[in-house]
């Protein structure tokens, strides 16, 4: 990556190539840069630099790391998903399933049901790649306990690759000794691989173009058909199941390919400006214009749907296939002629344009701690946003358009926005003021005028004291603003069926986990709302701190800062689990029909209420001289005190959540530091670092919430340590190499029961901890002059 350099008078060329490398393989990183400058060395009059930067992260799967595995239900973790490389059959209406399936054992009511999970079956695993038996315990759904799983969380891409090229440049002119005219020019070029698992294909007995149809009977599929019916009737009789009637199934479709679709950005900013000083005073005018485009295309697995739902529909493509046995050629054929590969997802683009100027100096007076000093400013931005792509994904859906136009697909025409824009004027004063030779004060202020939302006024104040040279006393106070970005805004909405869990109405089954044996707990089947809002209002916050910052002998200094930080309005997406939990808040997201059945959840963009955290802030230094040599050891952390949040903004906080998972923000860690240990002599410098987050209570699935406690589970997350190395060596002035270990004893991130839908790993959390593993790296610096 580039270091920007802020200097105007850089002279020289370096190269600057670096690896990063897993010991396990897989998420490698690299890196080459090359800095450039040259100038009138005699006069000083004008300097010119470049820099390019290069680099490239492969993709890291979770198949390659052993801890990314959610099959431990001994532990109370298990994959919430029916969909595996050999379907699930579910009781949809107008399938072979009418109703549910009562077990002749146990008389317990299945409304999906794998033939492999049944007594006396193969068993789960036996039906593919990851596939294992579906918890119908640890999930609440005893409907599903005959249901088999699949890990699509052990199957994610942890790392996705993506290629970046930056450039940066700066000329500087020097009109006088008082005046400077600078242009600067900033590229880069981003193109992202986004891959995803297999599709998951659910079909139903419908004429909507955008549904896809459930296994038949006919000529080509009846010994298929006939070996699961037989599997359903020799266990539960044939009560309730209907020869001849399609198979409504659940199944991730290995035979279509991981999904992929690539992402290209190109982004560019140009800025001229004068700087300089006038009557005491320095100044900075400019106007700049940034602009980003980007593009995605759909690479691999995906295809049209009329051909897709063909396909299903006659049965040509077979979800009842064991490991061994493969779809027929005349499948492969079909799925190659119904590939939507290079078809454009979507493009979007956003451009700002700035004209600011500001200028500061003394205001010619003092106090007794010396001149007071000013700064004034003036901002006029205009923010603009496009966002389309093809205009098939325009058509109705009854014509064959949006999701009926390619199954699984991003797409949709409801997010498509014209160009768009508003105006932003802003002023800005700040005035510091030495009020003691040991006590100075600053009071700024910030105007913002919106168009569309009006205007806003955020001041901040801060305070230094300082009696001696080893004791400084300091404390700030300000609020901040944020308005919705246009897409949050103005974005259409878009209805998709729900795929991702079993949902029973939780006005008539709190749980909201369908269980077929309560009245009131049938699983509903809604379609999901999702997309922008024109009714949000601007986010805001406020943040305090204070602290103190001794430095008693040359040797030793600390700073330790306490601070209050509060957000208010913030803007996201609820939660299926939180609008469940939360119903009585929410209600009105969950839309229903004349007869009161659930027909839409609306999960589109609201302002919630906010959070409101504080803590305390430690950096400590302590230096010394060793075996020649000189050393310093560095201790940073953040002692976390308090976080409560609230869901909606007349709402009072909840209860302190501090070392307790949470959904959304960061996790809520009680402490957190990195400390190094460094010791340089001559050309040689070694740096030990360890990096640690403290444990936590972990995430309860819905089973876990009763009274079932599996046999190995635990409530807290271990604490997560890592220790990092590195060696450089100053070889001369022009070469300069580093040599280091990231993750020195190869430490796997701590088990957890946070899964995809409620966390973002399988048996791991990604916000605390790394999935690479042991990583080398290199690093060589050359300058040629």
């Amino acid at each position: 990556m580039i270091n920007f350099i802020t200097r105007n008078d850089y002279q020289g060329l370096s190269v600057t190539a670096g690896l990063d490398a897993t010991e396990e393989g897989g998420g490698n990183i690299y890196n080459f840069s090359v800095l450039g400058g040259v100038g009138d060395l005699d006069s000083d009059r004008w300097n010119v630099w470049g820099a390019i930067s290069i680099k490239k992260n492969d993709i890291l799967r979770g198949v390659d790391r052993d801890f990314a595995n959610s099959f431990q239900p001994e532990r109370g973790l298990s994959p919430d998903s029916r969909g595996g490389p050999f379907a699930t059959i579910g009781n949809l209406a107008g399938g072979i399933i009418t109703g549910s399936l009562v077990d002749p054992n146990t008389q317990s009511l299945n409304t999906w049901v794998n033939i492999l999970d049944l007594p006396g079956g193969i068993g789960c695993e036996a039906g593919g790649d990851m596939m294992g038996p579906y918890d119908e315990v640890i999930w609440a759904s005893p409907g599903f306990r005959y249901s088999c799983a699949w890990d699509y969380g052990r199957s994610r891409v942890l790392q996705q690759p993506v290629e970046t090229m930056q450039f940066v440049g700066r000329a500087t002119f020097k009109i006088s000794d008082n005046h400077q005219m600078y242009f600067e020019a900033v590229g880069s070029e981003v193109e992202s691989r986004r891959h995803f698992e297999a599709q998951q294909i659910s079909t139903s007995v419908s004429t909507a173009l955008n549904s896809l149809d459930p296994y038949p009977l006919n000529d080509l599929t009846r010994s298929t058909y006939d070996m699961v019916y037989n599997a359903l009737a020799d266990y539960f009789g044939t009560a309730n199941l209907v020869y001849g009637n399609p198979i409504n199934y659940r199944w991730r479709c290995y035979a279509c390919g991981p999904r992929e679709y690539t992402t290209t950005t190109k982004a560019s900013r140009l800025m001229f400006g004068f700087e300089g000083t006038i009557a005491g005073w320095d100044y900075n005018a400019g106007l700049s214009r940034s602009s980003s485009r980007a593009e995605s295309v759909l690479t691999d697995g995906y295809y049209y749907t009329p051909q897709l739902k063909e396909m299903l529909r006659t049965g040509l493509l077979n979800p009842f296939l064991l490991p061994g046995q493969d779809q027929s050629p005349a499948a492969y054929a079909a799925l190659a002629a119904a590939s939507a590969s290079g078809v454009q997802l979507y493009n979007g683009e956003t451009a700002t344009t700035i004209i600011d100027a500001s200028a500061s100096g003394g205001l010619g007076f003092s106090l007794p701690g010396g001149e007071v000093q000013a700064a004034v400013g003036v901002d006029l931005r205009r923010e603009e946003y496009k966002f389309g792509g093809p205009e098939q994904w325009g058509v109705p859906i009854a014509e064959g358009g949006g999701p009926a136009w390619i199954f699984g697909a991003a797409g949709d025409a409801q997010f498509y926005m014209p160009k768009v824009h508003r105006d932003v004027k802003a002023v800005f004063a700040e005035i510091y003021l030495p009020v003691l030779d040991a006590l100075e004060v600053t009071i700024a202020v910030r105007h913002d005028e919106y168009s569309g939302f009006g205007g806003t006024t955020n001041p901040k104040y801060s305070f230094k004291y300082q009696p001696t040279n080893w004791l400084a006393i300091r404390g700030a106070h300000s609020t901040g603003f944020k308005v919705p970005d246009f897409a949050k805004l103005f974005r259409g909405t878009l209805e998709n069926p729900l795929t991702s869990r079993g949902l029973a109405d939780p006005a008539r089954c709190p749980s909201g986990n369908p269980n077929p044996e309560v009245s009131g707990c049938e699983e509903i089947n809604p379609n999901i709302l999702s997309g922008g809002n024109v009714a949000l209002a601007p986010e805001e916050s406020r943040s305090t701190s204070f602290g103190i910052v001794l430095a008693p002998t040359d040797n030793f200094n600390i700073s330790i800062d306490w601070w209050e930080i509060e957000r208010l309005n913030t803007i996201r997406s609820p939660s299926l689990q939180t609008l469940i939990d939360e119903y009585d808040l929410f209600s009105a997201n969950w839309i229903r029909n004349a007869n009161g059945d659930v027909v839409q959840v609306d999960q589109r963009f609201i302002n919630s209420g906010g959070t409101l955290a504080s803590g305390i802030e430690l950096d400590a230094n302590l230096m010394g001289e060793l075996a020649g040599g000189n050393w310093r050891l560095n201790l940073n952390g953040s002692w976390l005190d308090s976080f409560q949040s609230k869901s909606l903004s007349n709402q009072p906080y909840g209860d302190n959540s501090v070392g307790t998972y949470v959904r959304y923000y960061n996790l809520p860690l009680r402490w957190k530091h990195t400390m190094s240990f460094v010791w340089a002599k001559g050309s040689w410098m070694h740096t030990l670092t360890q990096v640690y987050r403290n444990g936590y209570q972990d995430y309860v699935p819905p089973g876990l919430r009763a009274d079932y406690k599996p046999p190995q589970w635990e409530k807290d997350v271990d604490e997560y340590i890592t220790y990092n190395y590195s060696l450089s060596w100053q070889a001369s002035d022009a070469l300069r190499t580093t040599f280091g270990v990231k993750n020195l004893l190869n430490a796997d991130p701590p088990f957890s029961l946070a899964y995809l839908d409620d966390g973002g790993g399988a048996g791991w959390e990604p916000r605390v901890a790394d999935p690479r593993g042991r990583a080398f790296t290199f690093l060589v610096e050359y300058k040629f002059w």
